[in-house]
């Protein structure tokens, strides 16, 4: 079972349509390890063995009458806790929410469990999902693979975790701000952050209606691919042949290097040697009107997330962090026309940075320009927290701002990653660049 642990979601998937693993075995594994691992509880909200092991059933069954469904069925995998699932509370890691049980599944859950893939359970998060660290005094803060006293990168926290250590195959978190990318990033893991409206967000605790997105945190890009063909019911993309000869990347150099740390740096540096020596052409770029975009953020975001928490948070603020407080009361000094004039200036800068970036197959940066900061110093000092927050974001928005989707990959330098941001809608022919590159930094 340990060597199950740590292959990747495609090979086990692979393993049972051989007959070499038994879903139902695979399952027990699983658990078996959640049960016993020492972080169990920081990782996961509540395991679901009674789902699990059902589902496991049905995937073994057809695993044997040669029907399987998916590429993926009779993988185990897991959950957000801000995805619905029917009769298992789902609790956006905030007491706001405690005892909340929905009725039915999510319809990306629906979707996965459909083609075959086992619900493990619900993962830790941020505290409604608005904190890029994934620091959650509130509930619990999940372990970082490579620093103990770190925080794992947020809000998508235990669904990094949860692969990280071993305890799924793959995770299904959300993507407003950088919630996949930073934690797949400090766990040396591959997060997909989709374009905004792809997959659905029916059953999905909001935060920010308008930047809210589904994606996977994977160990590789075959995982990621095959995972968002699970979540929307479709095809996976084809990665066979897939190479970086002729490629042309930008890389970005407004805002994303200000500030970065030498870890960082020097990792994305080195990745982009590799990519270079493995034949692709890389440009630099400026983008100077990011800047109002990041400006426009603070409206934009604020006034959404007012707008879907205000009701909860208002009766009882008292049960909420104080930093998570102020971040979503700000919101309410947000007016109409001041939001719906940043929505429209947004969209303009948007249109600019597509006609910029129109030539080039992807546009390069940082995932993360800091390595994952320690909890103490976090939890001392409020300012401190709020200016890490934004910075370990800050590289991360880009992609949400511009409505891009965006990949991050592991450089092999421990907790940097190497991010991919693309055209809307181009997840198909990122994966694909997304797989070559995962070769050339290997």
């Amino acid at each position: 079972m340990d060597q199950w642990r740590g292959m990747s979601a495609a090979e086990l998937g692979r393993g049972i349509g051989a007959g070499q693993i038994d879903p139902v075995a695979l399952t027990e594994g699983f658990l078996a390890a959640i049960e016993a691992h020492p972080l169990r509880d920081r990782i996961y909200v509540r395991v679901t063995p009674e789902r699990a092991r059902a589902e496991a059933r049905a995937a073994s069954e057809r695993a044997r009458l040669g029907r399987r469904l998916s590429a993926l069925d009779g993988v185990p995998v897991s959950w957000k806790d801000l995805f619905d699932s029917a009769g298992i509370g789902t609790e956006a890691g905030t007491r706001l929410m405690a005892g909340r049980v929905p009725g039915r599944d999510a319809e990306v859950l629906r979707n996965a469990t459909a083609l075959g893939l086992v619900c493990l359970g619900k993962t830790h998060m941020s505290e409604i999902a608005f904190s890029g660290l994934g620091l959650n005094p509130m509930a619990q803060t999940p372990p970082c693979v490579n620093a103990a006293e770190a925080v794992p990168g947020g809000s998508s926290s235990g669904a990094a975790a949860s692969v990280a250590f071993g305890l799924a195959a793959a995770a299904v978190g959300s993507d407003t701000g950088g919630s996949v990318r930073i934690p797949a990033a400090w766990n040396d893991l591959v997060g997909l952050k989709t374009t905004h409206g792809r997959l659905s967000l029916k059953g999905v605790v909001p935060l920010c209606t308008g930047f809210d997105t589904v994606g996977p945190i994977t160990r590789n890009v075959e995982d990621a691919a095959l995972m968002l063909a699970a979540l929307e019911g479709g095809t996976p993309a084809d990665l066979r042949g897939a190479t970086l000869e002729g490629a042309r990347f930008a890389a970005l150099e407004t805002i994303v290097l200000d500030g970065i740390e030498a870890a960082p740096e020097a990792g994305y540096r080195a990745a982009l040697d590799r990519l270079g020596a493995a034949g692709a052409r890389i440009d630099p770029i400026r983008a100077p009107f990011l800047d109002r975009a990041f400006e426009l953020s603070v409206p934009l975001y604020t006034a959404d997330a007012w707008a879907n928490w205000r009701d909860l948070v208002e009766p009882a603020p008292d049960r909420m962090w104080p930093p998570i407080l102020q971040r979503v009361r700000a919101g309410a000094a947000v007016s109409a026309d001041v939001f719906l004039s940043a929505r429209d200036e947004l969209r303009a800068l948007r249109a600019r940075w597509h006609a910029l970036i129109a030539g080039y197959d992807a546009v390069l940066m940082p995932s993360v320009a800091i390595l994952p900061p320690k909890v103490a110093p976090l939890m001392a000092d409020a300012e401190h927290y709020r200016n890490v927050n934004l910075m370990a974001l800050r590289n991360t928005r880009v992609g949400n701002l511009m409505g891009d989707c965006a990949l991050s990959l592991p450089t092999g330098t421990p907790s940097v990653g190497l991010m991919a941001d693309a055209m809307p809608g181009a997840e198909e022919r990122l994966l694909r660049l997304g797989a070559a590159m995962e070769r050339a930094l290997a």
